[in-house]
């Protein structure tokens, strides 16, 4: 009967309260996330923050859940470490020699930890911004500990060590520039162009969106071999200058057009040797 009662209680010991430990470190990680998401998604915060506070937030809130997951993970190995009878304190007498051993089997890993670091006390990038790191342009889907995820507009996903990333271009740090350069005929009248390019830029200073300024027409910066160039630019917010200029062409066609004033194309005279 003793016998049963101390296997029992071995059982106990040695394979139920590591779950129990396991247990409580999963719920405890939960509850904490729940707390550490509702600090950061208050309605108050929201509210008053602007879009680049509340980025860095987002950014600021997944580090510290990393932090959270990886403390959790360590409290829980140690303490299943001391139901098997290993001497915790001995472990930690001998941290001084493994951290020296660690440090120089993962330098890298302490750089990417450091480098992390520095991307978000430096705010060199958030979530959310567009970033281009050598010849890779995307947006910032997630920063870690160790990594920096990076999505382009196809769908690829490249994972970054942030140590590797010495460079950056941000396109998110100020506003962009929507820029179309316009081919007019020589034949045509530079006044009325110009008259009905201003026009058009008034126009469009009204209606598009994502503007943050005036539309302006620069006048001619081209005299090509077939046609005198026009540069119309609207300052906008960060990378929508694409879409702005698909919307500014359209409008200087129809314009063009309805102003019978010519674009001129390519074309190719062929003259008869005789």
């Amino acid at each position: 009967m003793i016998t049963l009662f101390n296997t029992y209680e071995i059982e106990l010991k040695y394979f139920t309260l590591p779950v129990v430990y396991i247990a409580i470190g999963i719920i405890t990680y939960i509850i904490l996330k729940r707390i550490i998401n509702n600090i950061f998604t208050k309605k108050y915060f929201t509210a008053v923050a602007k879009r680049h506070y509340q980025k860095r937030a987002d950014t600021i809130r997944i580090m510290i859940l990393n932090i959270l997951k990886y403390v959790i993970i360590i409290l829980i190995i140690l303490s299943i470490l001391t139901i098997y009878g290993i001497n915790i304190r001995s472990i930690v007498a001998g941290l001084g020699v493994a951290t020296a051993i660690i440090g120089l089997a993962f330098q890298d890993i302490a750089k990417d930890l450091l480098a992390g670091i520095f991307i978000i006390a430096e705010d060199q990038y958030e979530i959310g911004d567009t970033i281009q790191v050598g010849d890779f342009m995307g947006e910032v889907t997630f920063i870690g500990l160790k990594t920096t995820r990076i999505k382009d507009y196809k769908g690829r996903t490249k994972i970054i060590a942030n140590h590797n990333i010495t460079e950056v271009i941000n396109y998110n740090l100020a506003n962009s520039v929507a820029i179309v350069d316009i081919c007019i005929d020589y034949e045509a009248n530079m006044d009325k162009v110009e008259k009905v390019l201003n026009n058009l830029a008034k126009d469009l200073t009204k209606t598009l969106p994502k503007l943050k300024g005036d539309v302006q027409v620069l006048g001619i910066t081209e005299l090509a071999d077939s046609s005198v160039v026009y540069r119309i630019t609207a300052p906008v917010s960060s990378m929508e200058q694409y879409t702005t200029e698909r919307i500014m062409r359209k409008k200087i066609k129809e314009v063009l057009d309805k102003e019978k004033i010519k674009i001129p194309f390519p074309q190719l005279e062929v003259h008869n040797g005789k």
